[in-house]
């Protein structure tokens, strides 16, 4: 992680983020947080990387999110160049789906 990132604000963001124990919990949070336009698009660059693993078109994907290739194109990147933490996440919650 880049070390710009890695700061003590972050940090203390994500503590907040932890602490959270339910969805509920999470629109509360993140209501305030962010703003609409920036917590739909982070979710659709969520919906993005599912479907990208999928293996879905960008085509599909586009006229399915309304995400431009350029997004699109910046997701595949991450999943396929990044850190691995959509993976890490999908993994989790196909688990969560299991039990």
């Amino acid at each position: 992680m880049s070390k710009k990132l890695r700061t003590e604000a972050v940090d203390h963001l994500f503590d907040a983020i932890l602490s959270l124990q339910n969805k509920e919990e999470c629109y509360t949070f993140f209501e305030d947080v962010c703003t609409v336009n920036e917590l739909l698009s982070l979710s659709q660059r969520f919906e993005v990387a599912k479907m990208l693993r999928d293996q879905k078109t960008y085509l599909d994907i586009a006229e399915k999110t309304g995400a431009s290739t350029a997004t699109i194109s910046r997701v595949n990147r991450s999943l396929n160049y990044g850190n691995d933490g959509y993976d890490m996440v999908f993994s989790r919650l196909q688990d969560m789906d299991k039990e």
